[in-house]
């Protein structure tokens, strides 16, 4: 069986090909600038603009399972328009699909989220993911879609480039006091989507981080380790220009398998690693908590 990863060449993409490579899965993936060296993996060039690439993709590859991790911030042609496209293409020929997408179709208004919420963007990509959402959940009715939140891991992600660019003075910026999120490490986010991947789950699904964080916060977990330690000199903290705070924190219920904001960044390891056996085994509901995370099918 082939897994097909659309957006292999990103930071998401390339762990969940690095995971598949591990587990001896047959893998191919797409990407739009530049592949990146994974062994065993095949790759194919991909405009998400082009319904019809994405047409003869799908059946040069004939996947067994497509996992959407490509990422066209608020460019509404490759986020929410090659998403209505995938979901068409593979629930014609009854491809299992997961979709990825945000915390940021909510607002923030309420605080707190489960996987019954509704989508209340406040911002063009988080409004192009809305709409990327309900088409999917519409036209792939047996799809997967995994919200999740800042996606950080090693130094490699955007958010902690821009901190350390920040403390080297290489830019200018700010880091919000009131923009609150669960960060959740690549390769734990990447462990969860290939079990969803592989297993029949249907749904919305919450995969984030057991911690609910300012992303000022955030940027002083990153750079607690820095030669400097400095960064409260560098940006400032202050009040997001969203029309109001914006506090997504979601909740998941397989458990504490995501490791902790400190762990994320800091120590690098955690005792609370996403483990899909123990995830099974502690499976269940779980209400929602402002600084817990949980993940549990709608």
């Amino acid at each position: 069986m082939t897994m097909l990863i659309i957006g292999g060449s990103g930071f998401l993409g390339t762990e969940l090909l690095r995971q598949a490579s591990s587990a001896g899965r047959l893998a191919a993936a797409t990407f739009n600038s530049r592949a990146t060296r994974t062994d065993g993996v095949t790759w194919h060039h991909l405009d998400l603009r082009d319904a019809r690439q994405i047409d003869t993709l799908i059946d040069a590859v004939a996947p067994s399972v497509v996992i959407n991790a490509s990422s066209g911030d608020a460019d509404w042609s490759v986020t929410a328009d090659s998403s209505f496209r995938l979901a068409t293409a593979t629930a014609r020929q009854g491809i299992r699909l997961v979709h990825v997408s945000t915390d940021a179709v909510s607002s923030g208004a309420d605080v707190h989220y489960d996987e019954t919420a509704l989508p209340d963007p406040v911002t063009p990509y988080g409004a192009a993911k809305a709409a990327a959402e309900t088409a999917v959940r519409l036209l792939h009715p047996a799809s997967v879609v995994a919200r999740t939140s800042l996606i950080i891991g090693d130094g490699g992600s955007t958010h902690e480039r821009v901190v350390h660019e920040l403390v080297a003075g290489a830019r200018e910026g700010a880091l919000y006091t009131d923009d609150v999120r669960c960060p959740v490490h690549v390769t734990d986010l990447a462990a969860a989507l290939w079990e969803l991947a592989v297993s029949d789950a249907a749904g919305v699904f919450h995969l984030a981080g057991p911690d609910a964080v300012s992303r000022y916060a955030l940027g002083g977990l990153c750079t607690s380790n820095h030669p400097a330690k400095r960064w409260s000199l560098v940006y400032t903290a202050g009040k997001s220009p969203l029309s109001r705070a914006w506090h997504s924190t979601v909740e998941i219920s397989w458990g504490n398998r995501f490791r902790s904001a400190m762990a994320l960044v800091v120590s690098g390891t955690s005792s609370r690693m996403y483990s899909p056996r123990s995830a099974r085994a502690n499976s269940g509901p779980v209400l929602f908590s402002k600084s817990h995370v949980l993940l549990r099918a709608r």
